[in-house]
């Protein structure tokens, strides 16, 4: 599996420190694995977090994604959560716009957090915008959906 959390994740170091970390769904298509998301435990007990989650490029814009996250809210209710977590990279609009269509709203930023100090390759671009801060959004999982 470690291939696809590649796909979301480009320091090795911080891929080493997490990988073996909670739980892993996966969406399959025939035999092969086209997606996965790793949902692990935070400091809080009352909230999980989105780890990293990849689909396959050419499964993508298809709804495994929203597949994937509709299974991990599903999984973190059923657990008792009141919040799921998930981060992405300031940078990457797509993904805010992902989360942000999935009722994720925005919860802080963390400036630097894409640096050599953390494993991450000066110069890293998305989109022609630099890899540098970290954006977390949250999803509360009260009876309005929000």
């Amino acid at each position: 599996m470690r291939p696809s959390f590649e796909l979301a994740e480009d320091s090795a170091r911080e891929l080493d420190a997490y990988i073996d970390s909670g739980r892993v769904l996966v969406a399959v298509s025939g035999d092969a694995i086209v997606g996965h998301l790793q949902i692990t435990d935070t400091d809080r007990q009352d909230a999980a977090e989105v780890k990293n989650m990849a689909v396959h490029e050419r499964f993508r814009g298809r709804g495994v994604g929203r597949a994937l996250m509709t299974a991990a809210i599903d999984l973190a209710r059923r657990e008792g959560r009141s919040t799921v977590l998930v981060a992405t990279a300031a940078a990457d609009t797509g993904n805010l716009r992902f989360y942000q269509r999935l009722r994720f709203r925005m919860a802080g930023v963390e400036r630097d957090a894409f640096t050599a100090a953390t494993g991450y390759a000066p110069g890293l671009e998305i989109d022609g915008i630099e890899l540098r801060d970290r954006v977390w959004l949250d999803r509360r999982l009260d009876d309005s959906g929000t």
